[in-house]
């Protein structure tokens, strides 16, 4: 372009000289038109050159603008994209209009991206899992979480948590299972149940005798359990209710439960098993972790697939949770721009200010090169235009 706008200029001079001695009637028009061409074409060269250098190196005040200047442009660009780009509206005008949860409905009905998404997740997560050894997990209970346990009151929290649970009845659920289970077992252990308590029959007492008291007991445990747990309003669970009100108040306001409370807190926590107990239950939960994630079909694996599906289905049929999903999308991408933005549009002044004067002017140029060299043709077109214009008005009305 640079090469077409100086042959132009050239081509402008040729004809000038070339019609100079000739420059009556329409030859004149030509001369005239060819003398403008060069002016408009050497004026807007100089402009164009001024940006980026000193014409011809002369250092004529205000050339060389981008190298002089660069830090204000950079400066200029990062404030005009921070205000116009990353604005509230902007961003979430375009969040809004990309269609997001569409997008992802659409893109998880295909089972192969589902396979995709499943089994990149499966990586990463393995990859992390296999990344964390047991000192890490040793060094965070010995070195993170006991410590701070021991300095974190436990009977408050305890007296909070038991005193709610009683209150909106939460533990009677946990009740009914521990009754449920604690019957089963006497039903179908009664021979267990007799050794355990033979063990304890004074030894005079002949074997007769302590087998008849066994199965009489086992018997009206049997009867009594199956009556607390099919009796919601059994005295035995009221009377445990009570206990566990009690419980909650003592480890709240008496300073003797909550001394108990803490005392047996430190011997749990100084007790050697706790850290090993928190790796081997680590070991164990990762093994089995990593064993599914392996399993294309492994449970794991069948259970994330079986919820994306059905997510992809809900998001297809469900516009409320589209738009839901949209407008969460909105408020996230705004609340990065909003607190990072600054932070995003700062990279450009960063980068323009690390280019030297001219580094700057060449990579400007070379990205606005074309169209600045046809600004170069257009004030050669356009001059030569304006002067056989003049020429004619010359003509017309100072007769010359």
């Amino acid at each position: 372009m640079r090469t077409f706008a100086v042959a132009l200029l050239l081509l402008a001079a040729v004809v000038y000289v070339l019609t100079k001695p000739y420059d009556d009637g329409w030859v004149g028009f030509v001369n005239s038109g060819a003398e403008a061409a060069m002016i408009g074409a050497i004026a807007d060269w100089f402009a164009v050159t001024a940006l980026f250098k000193h014409p011809l190196g002369l250092p004529i005040p205000h050339t060389a603008l981008v190298p002089r200047r660069k830090a204000e442009l950079g400066e200029g660009l990062q404030s005009f994209v921070g205000e116009h780009f990353l604005s509230e509206e902007v961003v979430r005008d375009r969040v809004s209009n990309a269609g997001i949860s569409r997008r992802i409905a659409d893109w998880l009905a295909d089972p192969r991206h589902v396979d995709r998404v499943v089994a990149e997740a499966a990586e990463i997560v393995s990859t992390g899992l296999g990344k964390v050894t047991d000192e890490h997990v040793s060094d965070l209970v010995s070195e993170a979480l006991l410590p701070r346990f021991r300095e974190e009151p436990l009977a408050p929290v305890l007296g909070s948590l038991v005193t709610e649970m009683v209150r909106d009845d939460l533990h009677r659920p946990i009740v009914d299972l521990g009754l449920e289970e604690l019957h089963r077992w006497l039903l179908h252990n009664p021979v267990r149940f007799g050794e355990v308590l033979s063990e304890r029959a004074p030894r005079w007492a002949p074997p007769w005798l302590n087998e008849a008291v066994t199965t009489k007991i086992h018997t009206e445990a049997l009867r009594w359990l199956a009556d607390i747990r099919d009796d919601p309003q059994h005295h035995a669970r009221t009377a445990f209710d009570s206990l566990l009100a009690q419980l909650g108040h003592d480890l709240l306001f008496d300073d003797a439960t909550r001394a108990r409370a803490e005392a047996f807190k430190e011997r749990l926590l100084d007790h050697p098993q706790v850290a090993a107990s928190a790796v081997a239950l680590w070991q164990a939960l990762r093994r089995s972790l990593l064993a599914s994630l392996a399993d294309p079909e492994g449970a794991v694996r069948a259970r994330v697939r079986t919820e994306l599906t059905a997510f992809a289905e809900r998001l297809d049929v469900d516009p409320e949770l589209r738009d839901t999903l949209d407008s969460a999308a909105s408020d996230l991408a705004w609340f990065v721009v909003e607190r990072y933005g600054t932070e995003f549009a700062s990279v450009i002044g960063a980068t323009i200010e690390r280019w030297d004067g001219r580094e700057a002017a060449e990579r400007i140029e070379l990205h606005v090169g074309r169209d600045l060299q046809f600004i170069r043709i257009n004030g050669t077109l356009v001059g030569g235009l304006v002067g056989v214009i003049i020429h004619g008005l010359s003509l017309l009305f100072l007769g010359h």
